[in-house]
């Protein structure tokens, strides 16, 4: 059941061709919204409020469909991976929801090309812009709980996280760590990751190895394995995943 749809902000009438646009989405996208001009609104950028005056833009509605796509996506890990510890569900979720994810499932949706944007957002190139896409898909989510309910919110955010959720698993279950923390040391630092032997254990045909990175200032591990290389990679794991958890700590600050 859904919930009472809200008075929407007073924008100019939507005429055939908008309507069609709309209608084309919905049917592609698997949705059928009963309030075309709130799921007109979802696409609305506050840019075209400043240059208009328009009353309304979908920034109320993002930050609702934040909300809502943070619970059901929650929800989904927490059903799927019961052996995971909290931590674990928490980085699994925030590659998930991330701006990088969103913005992807905004273009696969075509959400891009229903964008209503002021004259300076669209000479910027506001339509190919991450931020605003994942911006605009937070808010088709609120829309869309706004005017159908919940279930079908859960529904919608299910079908477009579900893939995200199990491409992440493959990831993180073929990453090769060495490689991307090569990369991510790069790009942070301009310097190189020096792995250095902490301790080997065990008779020869049991070894067990203990490596340890440093990257720039910064020593994380050991890594355990029973090789060298085994055990580098599990230490470059855990050194990508704190500095990563750190670049995007810092991402959200800025």
């Amino acid at each position: 059941m859904g919930t009472s749809v809200p008075m929407v902000p007073a924008l100019p009438d939507l005429d055939s061709a908008r309507k069609k646009m709309l209608a084309v989405f919905q049917k592609a996208a698997g949705l059928r919204f009963k309030s075309l001009h709130l799921l007109n609104l979802s696409f609305t950028h506050s840019s075209v409020a400043n240059e208009t005056g328009w009353k309304g833009n979908n920034e109320r509605l993002e930050f609702l469909g934040d909300a809502i796509l943070g619970a059901v996506t929650a929800a989904l890990l927490y059903t799927k991976l019961a052996d995971r510890t909290e931590g674990q569900l928490a980085k699994i979720k925030s590659v998930v929801v991330s701006e990088e994810t969103l913005s992807g499932l905004a273009r696969e949706l075509g959400l891009e090309s229903l964008l209503i944007l002021g004259r300076g957002e669209e000479l910027s190139g506001g339509r190919g812009k991450n931020a605003i896409l994942a911006d605009t898909l937070e808010a088709l989510i609120g829309a869309l709980y706004l005017d159908s309910g919940y279930r079908a919110a859960f529904r919608f955010v299910s079908r477009c996280i579900d893939p995200e959720i199990e491409r992440v698993l493959q990831e993180q279950h073929n990453r090769d760590y060495k490689s991307l923390l090569q990369e991510l040391c790069q790009r942070l630092y301009r310097k190189h990751p020096v792995y250095r032997l902490v301790m080997r254990s065990g008779p020869d045909h049991a070894r067990l190895f203990q490596m340890e990175v440093q990257v720039n200032d910064g020593v994380f591990g050991p890594g355990l394995g029973k090789s060298k290389k085994g055990a580098e990679q599990e230490a470059a794991k855990i050194a990508y995943e704190k500095l990563r958890e750190e670049e995007m700590a810092l991402s959200v600050g800025n």
